[in-house]
């Protein structure tokens, strides 16, 4: 099925499983280098807030590599995940001592989870695909519930300003005819969701939540694949000090095709 099929799935939990069968999720976040970055700096920020034997809640955990990542390291961790493909991705990477608790699910209902259950709750693809403000708006509702007063609420969105120059470096004539508001320049909201940086805050603000921190999580890192890929590792690590440098300077924040929000509920 081609997206031009997809785009026409009106039920959107339906539409979701069909996008990630032409989007490989498995290898998004470790492919290369320069895919490793987004990765890197989320679990660097999360690595801040949280202890090892907090509970974690990963929702919409795609094909696990943050899951994985902190059930390794102490983490005492729950996934839910609404794609077939991601599922099977996921479970490929399971080992025998990995102990965690892997469900399919959807955002929306995470009524088998207990109010005030989880030291930290991640929302790593959901709003990705909610093109609906009240079923956003519930899905950042069903994460307060299910974390502990106190504990942190981690938002991931992706960047409607920066993806239009992602888009330019892939097709030479997306300026005259890609898919956004010629004069707004609003993307269409498809095969994902996309935000502004304002409309991300909107967004949380009434969802209730209090943002603490904001991070352009890749930068300009898929720009420069290529580069960043051909780095030596010393190389690389500048590269990402440099990185953590101006991922959070206000004047940077939307020059990302991926922002990350820390809040409280």
């Amino acid at each position: 099925m081609d997206l031009l099929q997809i785009r026409n799935i009106q039920d959107e939990a339906a539409r979701v499983q069909k996008i990630y069968e032409v989007f490989h999720e498995d290898s998004r976040l470790n492919r290369s280098k320069a895919a490793r970055v987004e990765f890197l700096t989320t679990v660097r920020v999360i690595e801040e807030y949280v202890k090892p034997g907090d509970k974690i809640l990963d929702v919409g955990a795609g094909a696990g590599e943050y899951s994985l990542y902190f059930a390794r390291k102490g983490y005492r961790v729950s996934a839910l995940e609404l794609a077939d493909s991601n599922i099977r991705a996921f479970r490929a990477k399971l080992k025998a001592e990995d102990d965690l608790d892997l469900v399919q699910g959807n955002a929306l209902d995470l009524s088998r989870y207990e109010k005030a259950s989880f030291d930290a709750v991640l929302l790593f693809g959901p709003l990705y695909h909610l093109s609906d403000t009240e079923d956003q708006l519930r899905c950042i509702a069903e994460a307060k519930r299910v974390c502990k007063p106190g504990g942190k609420l981690f938002f991931t969105f992706i960047s409607n300003d920066f993806v239009i120059l992602t888009e330019f470096m892939n097709r030479s004539d997306y300026f005259t005819s890609g898919d956004y508001d010629k004069k707004s320049f609003r993307l269409e909201d498809f095969p994902f969701v996309f935000h502004t940086v304002d409309a991300c805050r909107e967004l949380l603000r009434r969802g209730g939540i209090q943002v603490l921190r904001e991070v352009a999580t890749d930068g300009a890192s898929e720009l420069l694949e290529e580069k960043i890929n051909a780095l030596d590792e010393a190389g690389f690590e500048q590269y990402l000090r440099y990185h953590f440098y101006i991922c959070e300077k206000p004047e940077l924040l939307g020059m990302s095709n991926h922002l990350l929000f820390v809040g409280e509920g």
